[in-house]
């Protein structure tokens, strides 16, 4: 009976699904789930020197909130992490727009690769580039002296400072993503039935009011996708505020790297990137209730 019962299981969907899933869950829990319940355990625990001590206390916490520079970076992070994505998925739109109804089909693989070429290169590389065509003596600067629009009694006295700046990191972190940002409204996009925007038109709606009504609720699983993905990534970034932003706009990701490197405060550190991925989570969360209330509202 007990065999018998066995044999059944073995041979069930259930049995052969966890049997396929299980590698990568075992794979994932070692490289992720890991790490971050190390870094939870050590936030909970005192700085020694050179060492950390292990008792539980909630002092890392206190004062990681009662910090106003803690909140001030985060506010700054969320700010930045915000106008990225909010650039990066107001230009992906029209791009992934274009690319599902207007290109023809045949052509859609070419533009898709097209796409990534950026992600042939280091995103290392990258930034390193937009730091030679915002800096002061940069490409954009070049361009405007050898145009006659900078210098003594022109229309620009000195040469613009870009570099340092807010505008500079979100310029550079939306390149950057953009592509993450196409690809899933472009699958969205490509699952919607094209009978229901004719259907549209032919009931005498416009074709904005039909991409209001229609296109844009059916895409929004996209959307929704495209905002998390850039805006989770970009809120914790280090390599950006640091060589774009010249280390004067550090954002959460420096504060935790100054604090485990520099400083050697692991706990306080551990604390500082747990509170940052706390707050990340409720705002995804959020977002992600908001969407399901207006898709809702949609049908």
């Amino acid at each position: 009976m007990a065999q018998s019962a066995w044999s059944r299981i073995k041979h069930s969907e259930a049995a052969n699904g966890l049997a396929l899933v299980s590698p990568t869950a075992i794979y994932a829990i070692l490289l992720l789930a890991a790490p971050l319940l190390t870094i939870f355990a050590f936030s909970f625990f005192k700085d020694g020197y050179l060492t950390v001590i292990r008792e539980v206390t909630l002092e890392n916490y206190i004062a990681v909130w009662s910090d106003p520079i803690f909140r001030s970076i985060l506010l700054r992070s969320l700010i930045v992490a915000g106008l990225v994505t909010l650039a990066t998925v107001a230009l992906a739109f029209p791009v992934a727009y274009f690319l599902s109804f207007k290109l023809r089909p045949e052509r859609k693989s070419l533009w898709l690769f097209l796409i990534t070429i950026p992600f042939w290169t280091s995103y290392l590389i990258r930034v390193f580039l937009w730091k030679v065509i915002l800096g002061y003596n940069g490409v954009i600067n070049s361009g405007l002296k050898s145009l006659g629009l900078i210098g003594d009694g022109r229309l620009i006295e000195d040469p613009i400072q870009m570099l340092n700046t807010v505008g500079a990191i979100t310029v550079t972190l939306a390149h950057a993503y953009a592509p993450f940002a196409i690809l899933p409204i472009f699958v969205a996009l490509e699952k919607i039935d094209r009978s229901l925007l004719e259907a549209g038109q032919d009931l005498g709606e416009s074709k904005a009011m039909t991409f209001l009504r229609v296109t844009l609720p059916l895409a929004m699983p996209g959307v929704v996708a495209a905002v998390l993905i850039v805006f989770i990534p970009t809120i914790g970034d280090y390599v950006t505020p640091e060589l774009i932003g010249g280390g004067k706009l550090p954002m959460v990701a420096n504060m935790i790297q100054a604090q485990l490197l520099p400083l050697d405060n692991k706990p306080m550190g551990s604390a500082i990137a747990i509170s940052a991925m706390a707050v990340v989570a409720l705002i995804s969360l959020g977002f992600v209730a908001m969407n399901r209330r207006y898709l809702r509202g949609a049908k």
